[in-house]
C-alpha cells in the first residue's frame, strides 16, 4: 500500500475510534464497564479506541447500543466500511490505462437513479463528447503517466453516457460557468462540446444549472468537483485520488452543499444564454 494511501486510512480509522470513544465518555462509562456490558475482554475496549483493532459492525452496533446512543451506529458503520476504500490514488486505479476505470464506474452509473452533480472545472464525465473526452483524457494520462489507450477510454465513457437515455434515471447536474470558457482540445472540440451542451439541456431526465459569474450575493464558495448517487454515495476527484464517502453524515454535508449551489444555478432560457455567449466567444 502506497504511504500516501496508508496515512489516509490510518486516519480514517483513528477518526472511527476517536467517534467511538467520544460515545463511551458522552455515556459516563468506563472501558471496563463498557467491556463488561458486552461481554467483551475488557482489553477490546482499549484495542479499538487506539484504533489498533478495527471493529466489526456488531462490534459498534453492541458498543452504541450499551452506551443508549443506537442512532450513532449507522453513521460510523458507514465510515469504518469506508475507511479502506475512501481514498484511492489516481496511479493504482490507472495502472493499466484509463479504459479500465471508465469501464468499471458503468454499473454505480447503471444502478443510479438519481444522480447529482457539481463540476467547477470541466464538463461532466456523462455530458462530454468524444472529441473534448479525447482532449482531456489524453492530458490526463499525459499527466499521471499511465499506458496510453486513450481511444479504448473515450469509447468506454460514451457507453457511459447512454444511461442519459434510459429509463428510470434523473440527473441534476450544476456546472460553473468557467466551466464553459475553459477550452480542452481547442476551438472546435470545445464549440462542438458546448453545442452538445445545449442538445443535452433539452433530454427530459437532465436538468441542467449554469452558475454564473455574475451570481450575486454568493452564499457558496466554489467546491471541488463531486458527484452524489442516490444519497448513498459521493465520489469527490482531487488531482491525486477519488475520495469515496458514505458515511451519511459526510454524504448530507454534500448534499446541503449541493443545494446551497442550486440557489446560485440560473436554468433554462437563461442556461442556453450563457452557453451560446461561450460558443460565440470562440470565435
Amino acid at each position: 500500500m502506497p504511504a500516501y494511501q496508508s496515512s489516509s486510512v490510518e486516519s480514517a480509522r483513528k477518526a472511527v475510534a476517536v467517534r467511538l470513544r467520544e460515545v463511551r465518555l458522552d455515556a459516563g462509562l468506563k472501558g471496563h464497564e463498557l467491556a463488561a456490558r458486552c461481554g467483551w475482554h475488557k482489553s477490546k475496549v482499549s484495542r479499538i479506541e487506539n484504533a489498533r483493532t478495527p471493529p466489526s459492525d456488531a462490534d459498534v452496533r453492541e458498543w452504541c447500543e450499551a452506551c443508549d446512543d443506537g442512532d450513532q451506529a449507522a453513521d460510523i458503520i458507514a465510515a469504518t466500511r469506508s475507511a479502506h476504500s475512501m481514498y484511492l490514488e489516481w496511479k493504482r486505479l490507472q495502472r493499466t490505462g484509463l479504459r479500465r476505470l471508465q469501464e468499471s464506474r458503468i454499473p454505480l452509473y447503471e444502478r443510479t437513479q438519481l444522480l447529482r452533480g457539481y463540476a467547477s472545472h470541466v464538463v461532466p464525465g456523462l455530458f462530454q463528447t468524444p472529441a473534448y473526452a479525447s482532449a482531456l483524457l489524453s492530458v490526463i494520462g499525459r499527466f499521471h503517466n499511465t499506458p496510453n489507450d486513450t481511444p479504448e477510454a473515450v469509447a468506454a465513457r460514451m457507453a457511459r453516457a447512454r444511461v442519459l437515455h434510459d429509463p428510470g434515471h434523473r440527473f441534476a447536474i450544476l456546472i460553473e460557468e468557467s466551466v464553459l470558457r475553459y477550452q480542452i482540445g481547442g476551438a472546435a472540440a470545445s464549440a462542438g462540446q458546448l453545442g452538445h451542451l445545449l442538445s443535452v439541456m433539452s433530454l427530459p431526465a437532465v436538468s441542467l444549472g449554469v452558475i454564473p459569474f455574475a451570481a450575486r450575493e454568493r452564499n457558496m464558495w466554489t467546491l471541488e468537483s463531486f458527484n452524489i448517487f442516490d444519497d448513498q454515495r459521493v465520489h469527490v476527484e482531487l488531482l491525486t485520488a477519488q475520495v469515496t464517502l458514505t458515511a451519511p453524515g459526510e454524504v448530507s454535508t454534500y448534499v446541503k452543499a449541493f443545494i446551497e449551489l442550486r440557489e446560485l444555478a440560473v436554468y433554462g432560457a437563461e442556461a442556453r444564454a450563457l452557453v451560446t455567449d461561450a460558443i460565440d466567444a470562440l470565435g
